[in-house]
C-alpha cells in the first residue's frame, strides 16, 4: 500500500527542483511531508547540491517529528513551509514507526543536530562555508569552537544570536539577511526552534545568497554543552523523547504527552482511511471482473 506517498501531490513538492541525484520517495503525513531516506544519503544530496549550486535559490531542508507533524494541522503557513520544503528528513522516531504501519518504511531517524554534524564534517573536506544562526545566547559560538576542534579545517564564517522577539521586528529580518549574506556561507544552520525556523527560512529563502539552509533546533545549545543530549544507546533505543522528558519535564510534558497523543490519533486516522480506500478499490476491481467475465455456453 504505498496511497500515503505523495509524488502526484503538487502542493508537497517544490517549486523548482534543486536536487541533483533522484530524490526519494516522499510519505505525507497529514499536512507534513516526510522523505524515506537514509542519513548517508541525505548528507550526499546536501552535499552534491553544495557543489555544483551554481545561481540556483537555496537548498531548503526541515525534519518532520511527531510534534511538526500535529503542528502542521493547526498552522497553514507552518504546513505551507514543511511542504515546500526541498527535503524532509525524518527527524523523529516516530515518523520512522508511523512510516512503517503506512506501508512506505523510512530506513532511520535523520535529526537535524545529526544531519548538520555530519554536513560540518563534509564541509571540513570540501572547504565549504557554514554560518550558526540563532540558538541560546553564545551557544552558536562555543558550537563553532568545539566543531573546529572536531573537523579541523571547517571554516563556520560567522554565527549570530537575534534578540527575542526579532521575528516582528522588520530591521532586524534585514539585519540577518544582510548578516548572512556579507558572510556569503554555502550552509546555513538555523536555530530558532520550530515553527519559527520553518517559516523563516520558506519566507527569506529567496533573498539568501546560500547554498542550502538547515533548521537545528536546540542542535547549537547541545554542541556547546549548554543542553545533554539523551546517551546513545537510548537513542538507539528510540527513547530520546522520554530522556528529553525526564530532564525538562514542566517544559516538555505538553509537547510529549499530549502532542504524541495527537500524532498517534493522526496516523491512525490516516491508516484506517487508507485501509477503507483499498478495501473500495479492491471491491471495484472484483466487480469489473465479474462483469467482463464471459459465461461458458451450456453444452447438449
Amino acid at each position: 500500500m504505498m496511497e500515503s506517498e505523495v509524488g502526484e501531490s503538487e502542493t508537497a513538492e517544490p517549486a523548482e527542483p534543486r536536487l541533483l541525484l533522484p530524490r526519494p520517495p516522499r510519505l505525507a503525513l497529514g499536512r507534513a511531508v516526510a522523505d524515506r531516506i537514509s542519513m548517508e544519503y541525505a548528507a550526499v544530496l546536501v552535499t552534491e547540491a553544495l557543489l555544483h549550486r551554481g545561481e540556483l535559490p537555496p537548498l531548503t531542508i526541515v525534519g518532520p517529528n511527531a510534534q511538526l507533524v500535529t503542528l502542521a494541522e493547526k498552522d497553514d503557513r507552518f504546513a505551507e513551509a514543511m511542504q515546500a520544503a526541498d527535503l524532509a528528513v525524518p527527524d523523529g522516531i516516530s515518523v520512522v514507526m508511523a512510516s512503517r504501519l503506512l506501508g512506505a518504511p523510512i530506513p532511520e531517524r535523520v535529526t537535524g543536530g545529526d544531519l548538520m554534524e555530519r554536513l560540518c564534517e563534509e564541509a571540513a573536506h570540501f572547504g565549504f562555508r557554514v554560518f550558526f544562526l540563532g540558538g541560546l545566547p553564545g551557544a552558536a559560538v562555543m558550537a563553532a569552537h568545539n566543531l573546529r576542534a572536531r573537523y579541523p579545517g571547517l571554516n563556520i564564517c560567522g554565527t549570530y544570536c537575534p534578540p527575542a522577539g526579532f521575528e516582528r521586528n522588520p530591521m532586524e529580518i534585514e539585519r540577518i539577511r544582510s548578516l548572512v549574506n556579507e558572510a556569503q556561507p554555502d550552509l546555513l544552520c538555523v536555530a530558532f526552534g520550530a515553527p519559527k525556523q520553518e517559516i523563516w527560512m520558506q519566507e527569506n529563502r529567496g533573498q539568501l545568497r546560500v547554498g542550502a539552509i538547515l533548521p537545528v533546533g536546540a542542535a547549537f545549545d547541545t554542541q556547546a554543552g549548554l543542553r545533554r543530549r539523551a546517551p546513545a544507546w537510548i537513542q538507539r533505543l528510540g527513547m530520546e523523547w522520554f530522556f528529553r522528558l525526564a530532564m525538562e519535564p514542566r517544559r516538555l510534558w505538553r509537547r510529549y504527552l499530549v502532542g504524541n497523543t495527537e500524532f498517534i490519533l493522526l496516523v491512525l486516522r490516516q491508516w484506517m482511511r487508507e485501509r477503507l480506500r483499498d478495501a473500495r478499490r479492491r471491491r471495484r476491481e472484483a466487480e469489473h471482473d465479474a462483469d467482463g467475465a464471459i459465461v461458458p455456453e451450456s453444452g447438449d
